[in-house]
């Protein structure tokens, strides 16, 4: 495993701006970014995390509302 392919909890949490305990509720609820489980280990893909971005991306709020 090359090991800077794949980002940390707290990588992942400081690239998008949230803490690692969020990231953690968001694999609790299925809501976040994929992630590999390796072991006691989580890390995240770099396309998972700009997958689950774009995803999120809206241009207006009423969209926000529409994807609830």
């Amino acid at each position: 495993m090359a090991t800077n392919i794949y980002k940390t909890q707290n990588e992942t949490a400081e690239i998008l701006r949230l803490s690692p305990r969020t990231l953690e509720r968001h694999r609790l609820t299925g809501t976040g970014p994929k992630f590999v489980k390796a072991g006691r280990r989580v890390f995240y893909r770099p396309s998972d995390i700009d997958a689950w971005v774009e995803a999120n991306t809206f241009a207006s709020t009423s969209e926000v509302k529409a994807a609830e």
